[in-house]
């Protein structure tokens, strides 16, 4: 009875992960050498729709080429959006320490210089 538990415990387990959605936070490098950053839920859906121009009134638009520099899951969609609202409002110093792993360096881009 108890391996009967137990299976089927570990049964609902996998079901729960393998129905589990998936979001991505991603940051696109235009060709004007800014920076987007963007939620989605399906990344490579999404990475299309920006590299066609789906969009006319978005950032990204007049900006193409865009290349795909960074991103990261979440299976959270709450935190992926905080995450993308919290990356929008960085310096372009601390995306590029993002985007190349300098995950050291963030800590001092984050303080405020004061004149």
């Amino acid at each position: 009875m108890l391996i009967r538990e137990n299976l089927e415990v570990l049964k609902n387990c996998i079901e729960n992960i393998l129905n589990m959605k998936i979001y991505y936070v991603y940051i696109l490098k235009c060709s004007d050498k800014t920076y987007y950053t963007g939620v989605t839920s399906n990344l490579e859906i999404r990475i299309f729709e920006h590299q066609h121009g789906k969009h006319v009134e978005s950032y990204t638009y007049k900006r193409r080429p865009l290349e795909l520099v960074f991103y990261c899951e979440f299976t959270e969609v709450g935190l992926a959006i905080e995450t993308e609202k919290q990356i929008k409002k960085w310096s372009k110093a601390k995306k590029k320490a993002l985007i190349n792993d300098d995950y050291e360096k963030l800590p001092n881009l984050a303080k405020k210089k004061f004149k």
